[in-house]
């Protein structure tokens, strides 16, 4: 790298440093500092909650939203706004110990996730469901597919567009092989591991049959645990939901003629007939608003200065992700 690029480099950050201490200044500066205080005072959630529809206050329906892949990727700096896990998390939280939600709007926009945090979200929502016996209340995005539809799955009723993407049941774990590559330039990789099985999926070495059907096994009883789920969820036999259980995606009107969704419709449309089954009309909706954090803030300064590129969009994701081969309910590239 030439020195015009070290010193180019060197002026963009002192820039965005720069930029970001006087926007968090004027914030501060700018607010009133009683809310700010309250705000501090309630702690550090990152939400609050705004109301959609007035109505009783002893009677309300939350509306939640998942949009983005759901992964649990810590906090980090150059992150800007997306799928928050521990954040989701702790309002299903608040909803579960809320006497006053009498009802769930979940809205799903997302391609899947980790296998993990996609079970977090089910087992929060059959929690609700059991405990406090709170209807909830489907209406897909763009996109509900394998891990968005795994959370889907428990709902009392889901609804899709038209134009919507779900589907996509199963399991899926990959690694990059580049042993090839790497002979082909002289490339030697030295290993040492206390056991066989230690550096399997590797990208260093080509896999064996005998790690391959390890792994599998793994895959199918995490497949067979997604099956089980949709199969109670949507009231159907095992045998039924595995027709279209394959990892193929569905449009609307397939996942309805698949009974995987009930009706055509939007979020407005899942708050109407939420109130009409459960004798809500009277309820107050409201949804979790995202306070702005430093962390977002300075993801939203990057990506302001250099714009939403693709090498941007590399930078954050190297930052933020890790790479080892794990396994996802996710449709799509990871």
């Amino acid at each position: 790298m030439n020195m015009k690029r070290w010193i180019a480099i060197i002026v963009a950050a002192v820039l965005i440093f720069i930029s970001v201490g006087v926007n968090s200044l004027s914030y501060i500066f700018t607010r009133d500092f009683n809310k700010l205080f309250d705000e501090m005072a309630e702690g550090s959630s990152g939400y609050g909650e705004m109301i959609i529809e007035q109505g009783s206050l002893k009677d309300r329906i939350a509306v939640l939203k998942v949009d983005g892949i759901i992964q649990d990727t810590g906090s980090s700096l150059f992150a800007a706004d997306g799928y928050n896990h521990k954040q989701f998390m702790s309002q299903l939280n608040d909803i579960l110990n809320d006497k006053t939600v009498k009802g769930v709007v979940l809205s799903v926009n997302s391609p899947g996730g980790g296998v993990v945090e996609s079970s977090d979200i089910y087992d929060a929502i059959k929690e609700i469901q059991e405990k406090r016996e709170v209807p909830i209340y489907v209406a897909m995005g763009g996109m509900a597919a394998s891990g968005g539809y795994y959370i889907s799955a428990p709902a009392e009723k889901i609804f899709v567009h038209p134009e919507t993407i779900t589907g996509s049941i199963g399991v899926i774990m990959e690694s990059v092989n580049y042993a090839k590559l790497a002979e082909k330039y002289g490339i030697d990789f030295n290993t040492i591991k206390t056991g066989p099985y230690k550096d399997i999926m590797s990208g260093s070495r080509e896999m064996t049959e005998e790690e391959h059907e390890m792994l599998q096994e793994i895959i199918n009883d995490s497949y067979e645990r997604f099956v089980s789920i949709v199969a109670e969820g949507r009231d159907m036999s095992v045998a039924d939901v595995k027709k279209v259980a394959d990892g193929r995606i569905l449009n609307g009107r397939q996942a309805i003629e698949s009974h995987l969704a009930d009706e055509v419709g939007k979020v407005a449309d899942a708050i109407d007939a939420l109130k009409a089954d459960y004798n809500l009309q009277d309820a107050s909706v409201f949804e979790y608003s995202t306070m702005a954090g430093f962390g977002s803030l300075f993801g939203v300064e990057i990506g302001n200065l250099f714009g939403r590129s693709l090498e941007t969009e590399m930078i954050g994701k190297l930052l933020s992700d890790y790479d080892a081969p794990r396994m996802m309910y996710l449709y799509g590239e990871k």
